[in-house]
């Protein structure tokens, strides 16, 4: 339907965007709401307009300018106007403009995309508003305690120092302690990952998972361009989406919109490098709304508070892990990577204590390769690590799952086997001296090894037991090697 004329307004416009159809649309769209408008395509043009803060209202539409390039002269611009209203066009997708503009002068802003009828209102709306619609206070600027509040809970949820998932619930708890905030989510970066959703609290029915159709690898996510809680995350910007429908995904839209959600408000959570964030904060609102100054900063400091608290929280992690792998290192033969001589001292101590306990048979299996000092004499030593591995590998494909396989010294190896008695220990020994006996080795002929065999006495301790089967693999070396010999009781 072709728009109805309209008297022209009592004022006058500024319209600032650096795409020429875009300034002809407003133009053609909004012209006859101002007394008089003229049309700039960069913000150095705008601030060469006679008398530009007496220019009743600046419009800047912020689509196609560059957070990075430009931002330093729209600042100028807005601060130019003396503290008259700027009005702002914000693409919902990169919403950081607003809390960086809003620090140079009376910002007010309404989302994009517009249709021509939606931006025809919002601007009317702001032009019925005179001259001065920031100087009296807002009841957003009324609920300044209400901020200090939220900070307080937030900082309280994040002082505690719990592990990553503890820490992230908590963070979300304490922001749906906000006024309107029906559902809080703390997206996040998993190191060498993809972005999962950590946390969320809120509306008991309202599952963000069911709603993204996944928890994990959101990046991959078909929604990632619409979702405000995965596209500030990915591209690192405020990201508010004053309308569902402006996402572009009608689904998404009707999905959270049966929640009674009309508003989402997502922040990266900064990371400390450039161009990346740590993953994001996200708000579900059941009413939409303007964000003051104030409120955006204070979401920011926020989003700066978790950044902080998960950086801890990783670094306790990772702290954890690595004392983890240190100690799970320190028990392997480093060569081998079966367990060392001190981890098999270790192992047997317990082992005992628990046959005794539980009275069940247990065997001590030694075991060495023959001749190895001719291996490493003749093929050098390098060949000799190989056998050795070769040995060891040969071995654990026959040791059983609560068996334990021990380098106890150079060539020397044993095994620690529960619920096992001297017959038994006997069979095992046999079949690891015939399967190493076939095995291929890299850089030798063949090997073969000797073997001695202990059955846990009544009352003996590991020392004794372990003389007993070493006496018994000397035995097997007197009897000329390659062979199984039990130890005496």
């Amino acid at each position: 339907m072709p728009q109805q004329a309209a008297p022209p307004g009592p004022t006058t416009g500024l319209f600032v965007n650096p795409a020429a159809a875009r300034r002809a649309g407003f133009e053609a769209v909004c012209g006859d709401q101002f007394a008089r408008l003229d049309l700039a395509d960069s913000a150095e043009a705008a601030l060469a307009t006679p008398d530009l803060p007496g220019v009743g209202l600046l419009v800047i539409d912020l689509d196609r300018f560059d957070p990075e390039l430009d931002h330093a002269g729209l600042a100028r611009l807005v601060a130019a106007r003396a503290g008259a209203p700027t009005f702002v066009l914000c693409p919902f997708a990169n919403a950081r403009w607003l809390p960086a503009l809003m620090a140079c002068g009376p910002v007010e802003y309404a989302i994009a995309p517009l249709d021509g009828e939606a931006l025809r209102a919002a601007l009317a709306a702001r032009l019925a508003a005179g001259p001065t619609p920031l100087a009296a206070p807002s009841p957003r600027e009324r609920a300044l305690d209400g901020l200090q509040a939220l900070r307080a809970r937030v900082r309280a949820a994040l002082g505690e120092g719990e592990e990553l998932a503890a820490l992230a619930e908590r963070l979300c708890q304490a922001l749906c302690g906000w006024p309107g905030v029906a559902h809080a989510a703390l997206f996040y970066l998993q190191p060498g990952g993809d972005l999962q959703l950590q946390a969320q609290h809120g509306e008991r029915n309202l599952n963000l998972a069911k709603v993204l159709g996944r928890a994990d690898r959101l990046l991959q996510s078909p929604l990632r361009h619409a979702f405000p809680g995965l596209l500030a995350a990915a591209a690192n910007t405020i990201v508010l989406l004053d309308d569902l429908d402006k996402s572009g995904e009608p689904r998404l839209a009707d999905a959270l919109r049966g929640h009674g959600i009309k508003l989402v408000l997502a922040l990266p959570i900064p990371s400390g490098g450039p161009g990346t964030a740590r993953g994001s904060l996200c708000l579900l609102l059941r009413e939409a709304r303007l964000f003051s100054r104030d409120e955006l900063d204070a979401l920011a400091e926020i989003a700066d508070l978790a950044a902080v608290a998960l950086r801890i929280a990783d670094m306790n992690r990772e702290g954890e892990a690595m004392l983890v792998r240190v100690t799970h290192l320190s028990t392997l033969d480093a060569l081998t990577g079966i367990a060392n001589r001190r981890q098999g001292e270790r192992l047997l101590e317990g082992e005992i204590k628990r046959a005794r306990r539980y009275k069940v048979p247990m065997a001590l299996i030694a075991f060495d390769i023959d001749r190895f000092k001719d291996v490493n004499d003749r093929y050098g030593h390098p060949v000799g690590d190989l056998v050795l591995r070769a040995v060891a590998d040969a071995a654990r494909k026959l040791v059983r799952a609560s068996d334990v396989l021990v380098r106890s010294g150079g060539e020397e190896f044993q095994v620690i086997a529960p619920h096992t008695s001297a017959i038994d220990g006997l069979k095992m020994a046999e079949k690891l001296r015939s399967a190493i006996e076939v095995t291929a080795m890299p850089g030798v002929d063949r090997v073969t090894v000797s073997l001695g065999v202990a059955q846990l006495g009544e009352h003996e301790s590991a020392d004794s037991l372990t003389v007993r089967v070493n006496a018994a693999l000397a035995r097997a070396k007197r009897a000329g090697r390659n062979c199984v010999e039990l130890a005496m009781g």
